[in-house]
């Protein structure tokens, strides 16, 4: 395969399982500008079907992962109609190397996330 690709996923840690349903959009920034690449939504394991990007889509440079967390809270009972502490979670990240795998995971909870560069 040539060129690199980008996943994720995303497993809710307050319940000890995968967050299915989650939307995920993809941006891809260049100085100011912020271009959508795609949306997609977790299946029954908090993964994607497929990759975000896969070879020559991926390309060097800087990107977004924007998590739509606060649907998912809701709709799991987690969180209520008003306010959350957690609707929107963006992680921006850089790719300097598009021939690698790089993997975003999302670790979620209703009042706590985090993520690193899995495999």
């Amino acid at each position: 395969m040539a060129g690199g690709r980008l996943s994720t996923h995303v497993l809710d840690t307050a319940r000890g399982k995968p967050a299915a349903g989650v939307r995920i959009s993809l941006y891809r920034l260049t100085g100011e500008a912020r271009e959508k690449l795609k949306e997609v939504v977790t299946n029954h394991d908090g993964r994607t079907d497929e990759p975000m990007l896969l070879g020559e889509a991926l390309v060097a440079g800087c990107y977004e992962l924007v998590f739509h967390a606060g649907d998912y809270l809701r709709a799991s009972g987690q969180a209520g109609a008003g306010v959350l502490f957690l609707d929107e979670i963006p992680i921006r990240f850089g790719v300097p190397d598009a021939g690698q795998h790089y993997h975003v995971p999302l670790l979620l909870s209703p009042f706590a996330y985090s993520t690193y560069r899995g495999s």
